[in-house]
Formats: structure tokens, sequence, C-alpha cells
């Protein structure tokens, strides 16, 4: 592999997409991950103002293991870790948040419910850090099994929203979130994040039961890499037109939760009904 590529690429997409300001300050979402980590390293490494935020789910030696690691790797590269625990925030881990809404008779996978906190305390986290961009570790492959996945269940609203930079509304209570390896592919992320020696675990997360997106991957590992970055580059070409129609939809929608007084699009917002289906 040759590193300095892998390198350049991820500085051509964060000057092409403006994903960057010389002012910004940025906060890392970091799993412990290959590619969060990869991130973390990478922005440090061009010199940007970059601090990592973990969220620990408490999933087992998983979730420990991961902190663990990210403990080390800040330290070693001399950047600022910010943890936060979702029993500190929540009152529980995300397992036995999964595990109470399932007594109750509510179906939801733990991947949707993770998405949904992580997200939430991820937005709320970075703008009390005053960050002004939140830089995630999604890579080509994390965007195109999205697409696919949005695209089979009639969500094209939501595919309004990804790109190389996330969302299609302003406003002072979201951060922008950016995706620096969004041309990367999963395959050359986990080859640098091996040749740079990272301390990360390569495993797939234990509670990981999105069945229907790992259909998608699985069908995707089908496909060589030039045919995946073609069909992100197809997308992006749709991109502009997929924002503008929805953007003009939904134009009116926003709102804050009547609870938390977060943005949402309805009355109240995604975490709260689950906070409040939890207590």
């Amino acid at each position: 592999m040759d590193i300095k590529k892998f390198e350049d690429k991820v500085k051509k997409t964060i000057k092409k997409y403006g994903l960057i300001d010389k002012d910004d300050r940025l906060l890392v979402a970091s799993s412990g991950g290959k590619d969060s980590t990869t991130v973390l390293y990478l922005l440090k490494k061009f010199g940007y103002k970059a601090e990592a935020i973990f969220i620990d789910l408490l999933i087992g030696n998983y979730s420990k293991k991961n902190k663990e690691n990210l403990i080390k790797f800040c330290k070693e590269n001399k950047i600022k870790l910010h943890i936060i625990s979702f029993r500190d925030k929540f009152g529980y881990s995300l397992c036995y948040i999964r595990d109470i809404l399932k007594s109750k008779g509510i179906k939801l996978k733990s991947c949707t419910i993770c998405g949904i906190l992580k997200r939430y305390l991820l937005n709320m986290e970075a703008r009390r850090l005053k960050a002004t961009k939140l830089a995630t570790g999604h890579n080509l492959d994390d965007e195109l099994q999205t697409i696919l996945m949005n695209f089979f269940k009639g969500k094209n609203e939501h595919n309004a929203k990804l790109g190389p930079k996330i969302g299609m509304i302003q406003d002072k209570k979201f951060i922008q979130r950016i995706k620096p390896l969004y041309f990367c592919t999963v395959k050359e992320t986990e080859e640098y994040s091996r040749l740079m020696r990272f301390p990360v675990i390569y495993e797939k997360c234990p509670c990981s039961t999105d069945v229907f997106r790992r259909s998608i991957r699985n069908g995707l590992d089908e496909f060589d890499d030039k045919t995946k970055i073609n069909a992100v580059n197809n997308f992006l070409k749709l991109l502009p037109g997929l924002k503008e129609y929805y953007g003009k939809k939904n134009k009116e929608k926003l709102n804050y939760c009547k609870i938390c007084n977060e943005p949402s699009r309805n009355e109240i917002c995604s975490a709260c009904k689950i906070i409040r289906m939890i207590e």
C-alpha cells in the first residue's frame, strides 16, 4: 500500500468539499476502531485542532478494550480525549436499554438504539465543548451501504442528508458532521491502520444485529473497489437534486423537542422517545 497516496486522498477530500476551515475546532467521534482512529491520527498529522470523544456504550470487554486502546493512542499522540458514559447520561448500558425495551414488547435493534442515542449525545457534547465540526470515521463502503439501504426502504429523503458533509439544514444547535474518509474503502483503511500499527481491535461490535445492513454489505463484497467508487461518484451527481427537492419540501418542518429542546423533525425527538420508553 502507498501510505502517501492514501493520506493525499484524505487531504484532497477535505479540500475539494471544504470540510475543514483553518479556524475550525474539530471533535472526532472515536470508537477506538480502525476508521475513527485513522481519522483522528490524520487530522492531527495534518495540523488541525482536533480532540477526541468516546461514547462508552458499556458493551462488556468490547467497550473496555476499545476505551483502553483509545486512551493509549491519545496519550501517545498528545490528543485530548473526552469520555462520555451511556450509564451516566441515560442510567443504563446500551444492552440493558435494549433488554428493557424488549421486555416491554418494543423490538428495536441494538444498532437503531445505539445510532439514535449516540448521535444525540455527540451533537450535544460537541456543542458543549464548543466544537465547530464533528468528524466521523465513515468510509466509502459505509456510505454505499447506507445509500442502498435507504433506497430499498424507500427513504430517499434520508439519502439527501448524506455526502462528505452531512445534513440539509443549518441550525445553531446542529454541529456540522464531516466524513474525511469518504472516498477511502474499508479495505484500504484497514490496511493503512495495520501498517501504522494503531492499537485497535478489528472484530465487529457484538451487538451489531442489523441483518439488513449485513445483507447489503455481503452483497457489495462481490464488487471490486472501482465499481463501489463509481457508484458513490454517481450518487454525488444526484445529491444536489435530492437536497434541493427535499430541502424545499421540508423547509418548515424543523422544530425543537418539547422535552430536551434539541432540534427535531417531530414534537418529541427520537432520543427522548427512547428515554421515555425505558422509564
